[in-house]
Formats: structure tokens, sequence, C-alpha cells
């Protein structure tokens, strides 16, 4: 990785021909440099990512159409098109879609750090607790479920 190239990534298509198919989700990534690293989702119904933190990197999320449930430090917050939504990094944070319909989003964390790493080697995978173990080491702690 290195500086940002100008140019555009299309709609629903990700750098290079890639897509990630991660958990029921899918995942297009859509700009990598050194500062940061951005990727459009879509959310079936029912899909989430459990609450987890970033210790090394901010994140963001600007809604596109639908309607996240979030869980942003112990509070539930929705979000919903044009909603910009902040997480820095360390903050506890989960996103559930809980709306009857897709969710697509655009998510960006800086610094880019190993999340790309994270998303090719979890790409199908099936099993979450291999999820969970992999995305410890690159830098996403997921926290245990509540009691």
């Amino acid at each position: 990785m290195t500086i940002m190239t100008a140019g555009i990534t299309p709609a629903g298509k990700g750098l290079d021909g890639v897509v990630w198919n991660i958990l029921g989700q899918t995942y297009y990534p859509k700009e990598e440099s050194e500062s940061s690293f951005a990727f459009e989702t879509f959310f079936p119904d029912g899909t989430f990512v459990p609450p987890h933190i970033h210790p090394t990197q901010d994140e963001f999320i600007y809604m596109l159409d639908g309607t996240f449930e979030l869980m942003l430090d112990g509070q539930t917050l929705h979000a919903s098109n044009g909603d910009l939504i902040r997480m820095p990094m360390g903050l506890p944070h989960g996103i559930f879609n809980k709306s009857g319909k897709p969710v697509k989003a655009l998510f960006w964390v800086t610094p880019s750090r190993t999340l790309r790493t994270l998303f090719e080697r979890i790409h199908n995978l099936t099993d979450p607790a291999e999820v969970v173990r992999i995305a410890a080491e690159h830098e996403v702690e997921f926290l245990p479920p509540p009691s």
C-alpha cells in the first residue's frame, strides 16, 4: 500500500473486481491506502456484526440505503439514509440489520492497518468462532456475549 490513487470504483463493484462474502454479508473494497480503507457493504435483513472494538482504527459508516440498529458504547441507536456513524478507536460497537429490508452502507477505517487482510482470510468462512479467532490476529477484538 502507498498513497491513494485518483479514480472511480463503480457502485456494486470492488477494486480489481474483488468481492468478499462474510457471514451472509457482501463487502466490496472501494479504496485502500496507508491512511484509510473504504468498503461498500450489503447487509441482508437479520445479519449483523457482533459487538467489537478496533483498538488502532477509527471507523465510520455512511448510510446509503436502509436502517441499522447500533450498539455504540453501551447505547442502542438507529441510523438511516444519509446518516454518518462515527466510532472512535477503542469504542465498543455492534451493527445489526433488524429492519426487515437490506441495508447498503459505505464503511471506512483510518488508518488502514490489517482489515483488508482480515476480510481476505474470512471470506466464505461459515463458522463464527473461526471468524472471531482470525479477527483477533488482525486488530479486531470481539467482545464476549452478555451473560
